[in-house]
């Protein structure tokens, strides 16, 4: 009875043995491993576990330092190889894999927004305006920034000095890390200058003279340079000069005035203007006027000297003073005031006659 059952146990081992040769088996197929044909680190080491999968207890060896941040290598497969069996990592499979491209993953901050960031960071600070008059000038080039991807954290400013006397600038940011806790600290330093749009000349131009658009453009320019002072573009066109400016200089409000519609010496029509009536002579200006200044203007067929107010280029309206008639009214107010005195003396002869001789 005992030899059967030892039999009955022994059979029952032996059967179970090929099913777990096969499983075992199998699990040994799901682990072989198996090359990365691109691989991407964020750390400064590449390790075996980001160059195959299935590493195993291996995963965490370094096995080659990490390319720049930001930037792919390129790794010969049988040098991969070789590498994972000095660490007797075997059987990998390659996959017919001729290289292993590595790239090592980073937070890139581009020049222009870090010259953005430090713009808006010193606007309405001492006196400086909004950031996008603010023209920025580095000590050194600001060129990107290529920082571990772990740096999530925004560009924070820490310390932001400015200095109006002489426009210097000192800012500092910080970006948190999110790995190691560590911050990254960048630190910027120059001269920013606030500027406004002005109207510039292209060419010398003389006292009087009317500027056409040809004449100017439109520049930015320091404000401490223009003052409050600039002229807008599309408002010093057509306009006359009262000085003399050269090329390139700014263009200021007080340096305009409206153009003279008519000059001293010049050919004029005096009009005349009342209800029903409209009448021109010929007249010759004795001084300058632009529009709606009062001058004087010389009547060619009269001779006689005339004040009238300029109405357009080459044209004077002038008023006439005329007589001024006897009315109706008039005339009974004349009458009336002689009459008044008259009933004294009308009286006075009355009397005269009427009154009884005494006897």
């Amino acid at each position: 009875m005992m030899a059967a059952r030892s039999l009955l146990l022994a059979a029952a081992l032996l059967a179970a043995t090929p099913v777990t040769a096969l499983a075992q088996a199998s699990e040994d197929a799901i682990a072989v491993p198996v090359l990365r044909a691109n691989v991407t680190v964020e750390g400064d080491v590449v390790r075996i576990g980001d160059m195959i999968d299935n590493a195993g207890t291996s995963a965490q060896i370094a096995i080659y330092r990490a390319p720049d941040l930001g930037t792919t290598g390129s790794l010969p497969t049988a040098q991969v190889i070789a590498a994972l069996q000095a660490h007797r990592v075997i059987g990998v499979d390659t996959r017919d894999i001729k290289a292993v491209a590595v790239t090592r993953a980073a937070r890139t901050l581009e020049g222009k927004e870090i010259e953005s960031q430090v713009a808006h960071t010193l606007e309405h600070r001492n006196g400086l305006g909004d950031a996008a008059n603010l023209n920025l000038t580095f000590d050194r080039d600001v060129q990107d920034v290529r920082l571990e991807a772990s740096n999530t954290g925004a560009l924070q400013p820490v310390s932001v000095r400015y200095e109006p006397r002489n426009g210097r600038f000192d800012v500092s940011f910080e970006i948190a890390n999110d790995a190691n806790g560590a911050r990254t600290k960048l630190r910027f330093t120059g001269i920013a200058i606030e500027t406004v749009e002005a109207t510039v000349l292209t060419r010398g131009v003389e006292r009087n003279e009317v500027l056409r658009s040809s004449d100017v453009v439109t520049e930015r320019r320091p404000k401490a340079e223009v003052g409050g002072d600039a002229a807008a573009r599309n408002r010093a066109v057509g306009m006359q000069m009262r000085k003399q400016l050269r090329a390139g200089q700014v263009v200021k409000v007080a340096d305009l005035a409206k153009p003279d519609l008519v000059q001293r010496d010049d050919n004029v029509t005096l009009i005349y203007e009342s209800a029903g009536l409209y009448l021109t002579m010929r007249g010759k200006a004795l001084e300058n006027g632009t529009d709606g200044d009062t001058v004087n203007v010389l009547n060619l067929q009269s001779k006689r000297t005339v004040s009238g107010v300029v109405l357009g280029r080459g044209q004077v309206a002038i008023s006439i003073a005329t007589p001024r008639l006897r009315t109706a009214t008039d005339a009974t107010s004349t009458i009336g005031a002689t009459e008044t005195a008259a009933p004294v003396s009308v009286a006075a002869t009355s009397n005269a006659q009427t009154s009884p001789k005494a006897e």
